[in-house]
């Protein structure tokens, strides 16, 4: 008898957002949790698992095989997106990862990305440069979630190739837009609340200790800016 995979709250939302028949590329697999998951679940068509060090690779090909998916999983040695082949992959999922690094996964391996669909990115911190890459790519962010497990929030972005902004034209607009999430800054759930008043309370921390150090004019232009994004984080979090 197979076994049946389980995943978290945050991994289960990222699969609800590959669609049906995809050739999914999980980068980052950790065990190939979500190309299992999703393979048992009808989702996928076929899974690549990449991971970038052995250790990661040989828990994520045992996870394949204990489930039987040896046929449909293909558990990948390389560095991010170097793991596929031009158009191989319909869909790509990136988790776990800062929004930095997603960006320079990204940003490395654009030759792999001409048959991907959708890209289904779920960054601890950091969502703003995750962000910033899609619109700068021809990326549209069609969809955003945020959820709450275990005392911590993540952030998941879904984004397909297109043209439409859903971004403000005004630029300060649009930098806070990229900050907390065009979606979510308008929907503004509880977990959102959560993590931008826990943002704005290490900015106050920060700011704390600036005080606290020889006021020069760089020093003092540094607090002015973080006072008005710690206020910023205040106002979305009410």
């Amino acid at each position: 008898m197979q076994e049946r995979v389980m995943l978290d709250r945050r991994l289960k939302q990222v699969v609800d957002y590959i669609p049906k028949g995809s050739v999914l590329a999980d980068i980052g697999s950790d065990h190939a949790y979500v190309p299992c998951y999703a393979f048992q679940q009808g989702i996928i068509s076929k899974g690549i698992a990449g991971e970038v060090n052995v250790g990661p690779m040989e828990a994520a090909r045992a996870q394949v095989d204990l489930i039987g998916a040896g046929d449909a999983i293909d558990v990948r040695l390389g560095d991010g997106l170097a793991v596929l082949q031009p158009n191989e992959a319909t869909c790509i999922s990136i988790c776990g990862m800062g929004g930095s690094l997603i960006r320079s996964i990204l940003e490395a391996g654009q030759d792999k990305l001409g048959a991907v669909e959708r890209l289904v990115l779920q960054p601890n911190v950091d969502g703003q440069h995750v962000r910033s890459w899609l619109l700068e790519h021809g990326y549209v962010l069609v969809e955003e979630a945020i959820v709450e497990e275990n005392d911590k929030v993540y952030e998941i972005l879904v984004g397909e190739k297109g043209t439409e902004s859903i971004y403000s034209d005004e630029s300060d607009e649009r930098m806070w837009q990229l900050l907390f999430g065009p979606y979510l800054v308008q929907e503004r759930p509880e977990a959102f609340k959560l993590k931008w008043s826990r943002e704005a309370d290490k900015l106050d921390y920060v700011l704390g200790q600036m005080a606290a150090g020889i006021q020069s004019e760089a020093l003092i232009q540094k607090q002015v800016e973080f006072k008005r994004m710690r206020d910023k984080m205040r106002e979305v979090s009410q």
